[in-house]
């Protein structure tokens, strides 16, 4: 009980020092520039107080939670020693952890309204299957994208090659796509870095390449991040050109 309280309150201190230049920044521009009193101050003392302990908590809960049992599944599925189920894990943890990511509900309801305001869906009946096939074809793409990560820590692939084939590709896509899809795309690979996806996926490589004798973790077992936030790309402006 003691440890815990202990890690939340260095949790609580390093959240203040993340806030702290964000604090500033917006008081020094308020007072010294606009030179106008913080409306609303107390809503915001307290609102900042609010965001202070949901991030320590949030810290908290990866050290406690995410980051352990991602490590702990990678190292249990290279001990059982079957590949099939491992990929099948991988896919299924990157399409459940982006399909639940706050960020890319915002960004998918968002898009719709858009497209709806564009003329490009009409009814709102299409507005919600325009939001939801976003989000499926983001999740899905991060799927793929954790399973492409799992094999190259499995082979040793250097994610050099991966990226660049990555961004050619992307390039491509973008030549072919449709303007109005070119933005969400883009967005959408930024999207899955979110705070869900980020810590999960971490861990799974952390772990894996911790498992496996010939891989080091600190040169395989990143990488992964960069290569979930590529295929999303690809897969909306395929969606834009194809749909």
């Amino acid at each position: 009980m003691k440890k815990t309280l202990y890690q939340f309150a260095h949790n609580l201190t390093d959240s203040a020092k993340d806030l702290a230049p964000i604090v500033l920044v917006i008081a020094f521009f308020q007072i010294f520039v606009l030179q106008k009193p913080i409306p609303n101050i107390d809503n915001i003392i307290i609102g900042t107080g609010f965001v202070l302990i949901g991030l320590s908590l949030f810290m908290h809960g990866l050290k406690l939670g995410l980051f352990p049992i991602g490590e702990i599944l990678a190292f249990s599925f290279v001990k059982k020693g079957s590949i099939t189920w491992l990929l099948a894990f991988s896919f299924a943890l990157g399409f459940g952890a982006t399909i639940a990511e706050p960020d890319l509900i915002v960004m998918a309801n968002e898009a719709a309204k858009v497209a709806q305001f564009g003329g490009i869906i009409t009814t709102d009946v299409e507005l919600h299957r325009y939001a939801q096939t976003l989000r499926y074809t983001v999740a899905i793409a991060v799927g793929l994208s954790v399973v492409i990560g799992v094999i190259k820590i499995l082979k040793g692939w250097p994610i050099q090659y991966l990226i660049i084939s990555g961004y050619l590709l992307v390039m491509v896509s973008t030549t072919l796509a449709p303007d109005f899809i070119i933005g969400i795309a883009y967005d959408a690979g930024g999207v899955t870095t979110g705070p869900i996806t980020v810590p999960l996926l971490t861990a799974l490589g952390v772990g894996l390449s911790s498992s496996i004798r010939a891989r080091n973790p600190l040169i395989d077992g990143f990488g992964m991040i960069a290569i979930a936030s590529l295929l999303p790309i690809i897969a909306i402006m395929l969606f834009g050109i194809f749909q």
